[in-house]
């Protein structure tokens, strides 16, 4: 395939923006007519803030750099506040000098001009991905002083200008003086968990999807884990009302060499978690020289598209991937889209992925492309709106 063409079926583009050159666009999220963009960090950048009240004209209204050496990557949105991460930046690499460590809230009063409310301090290496939905805790990964890598942290954020931290969960020989007992060169880390009823279904990379009972949030403890053969598990989304997981386990490598990295099927009902299907895997990008293969999904939060038959998939070089799990084990991909490359760009990088309540979705790329509104062409609108939840 040549990665210059764009292709699609199913799904058109509305509207572009290069946020106003730093196209390095991470998690993005809706929320009434703003849209929030975290950045990969390479650009400098930290937090845009968009207008999408015309969503074929997106507005950039305003924007923030990241502190330095620090990656601030992730935000989400519910109760009125936005929540920013704060992380080491390169999160692998040697240390370029002091960095932020923690988690920031802001009110959205004013929704397009956030006003810093509090910060979290966490130490170690900082937090990555946050889960908020509202109410009284938010939850997180995040790198606390004595540990080598990710844990599962709750926050208590009934005082939005001072977290507390509630709980926390971490895989026996994470901790400092405690014995590792994973394969050598496998890396257990918490990514983030998405949580169904009184289980947090948990991405914790090599050592796949962990379930922990969470029915008292203050006390989590582990239920189950299911291992298969990928690694790098990222998002576990849960489909309680047909005892399903959807999970990705996240491309990191670029290719043309590296491992196949897909979205899974798994079972919940009837005792242990199982793996039921594979999400077709699509063709064609094996040469790419960027990352091709899995990343995230959306997640059916409130106030978005919810569905538990469609599933929307971002795949960085192969675009966005929309997969009908109507059998589940046998999943079928109805719609995809994959853009130009920016100037310069290998690739595509589609990286993050957010579907509002009118069914518009929101993308972006993770080196140069921005940000992309897409419109389901009228097909895939009719399915969505038979599906929806």
């Amino acid at each position: 395939m040549d990665n210059r063409t764009a292709t699609a079926a199913g799904l058109r583009l509305l509207a572009r923006h290069d946020l106003a050159g730093h196209g390095d666009g991470m998690q993005v999220i809706r929320h009434g007519d703003a849209l929030y963009v975290g950045h990969a960090g390479t650009s400098g950048m930290g937090t845009s803030i968009l207008d999408v009240g015309d969503p074929r004209r997106p507005r950039l209204v305003r924007q923030w750099p990241a502190p330095r050496f620090t990656h601030t990557h992730k935000v989400q949105v519910a109760d009125g506040l936005l929540l920013v991460n704060h992380e080491k930046f390169p999160v692998r690499g040697p240390a370029g000098g002091p960095f932020s460590a923690g988690l920031a809230v802001y009110r959205l009063d004013d929704p397009l001009n956030p006003a810093e409310a509090g910060f979290w301090r966490g130490g170690g290496g900082g937090v990555h991905r946050i889960v908020w939905t509202g109410g009284r805790y938010a939850h997180m990964s995040a790198t606390p002083d004595g540990f080598r890598d990710r844990i599962w942290l709750v926050l208590d954020m009934s005082d939005p200008a001072h977290p507390a931290e509630a709980a926390r969960w971490w895989w026996p020989g994470q901790r400092e003086g405690e014995e590792p007992g994973w394969p050598e060169g496998a890396r257990y880390a918490a990514h983030h968990a998405l949580i169904a009823g009184d289980r947090a279904y948990l991405g914790y990379d090599d050592a796949g999807m962990v379930v922990l009972d969470v029915s008292d949030m203050t006390r989590p403890r582990k239920v189950a884990s299911l291992q298969w053969g990928g690694g790098s598990t990222h998002t576990c989304l849960p489909l309680p009302g047909r005892g399903l997981v959807v999970v990705t386990d996240e491309q990191v490598h670029n290719g043309p060499s590296a491992p196949q990295r897909a979205v899974r099927v798994v079972g919940t009902a009837g005792g242990a978690p199982r793996v039921l299907g594979m999400c077709p895997h699509p063709a064609g990008y094996d040469s790419v020289p960027l990352r091709f293969g899995a990343h995230n999904l959306h997640e059916n939060q409130p106030g978005a598209y919810r569905s538990e038959r469609l599933v929307f998939a971002t795949y960085f070089a192969a675009g966005v991937r929309v997969y009908d799990l109507a059998d589940p084990e046998h999943p079928a991909e109805v719609a995809h889209w994959v853009p130009v490359p920016p100037r310069g760009q290998a690739a595509a990088q589609i990286n993050d992925l957010f579907v509002d309540s009118g069914g518009l979705i929101w993308v972006t790329d993770r080196i140069g492309g921005g940000l992309y509104v897409l419109e389901p062409e009228p097909g895939l609108a009719a399915l969505m709106a038979s599906a929806r939840i």
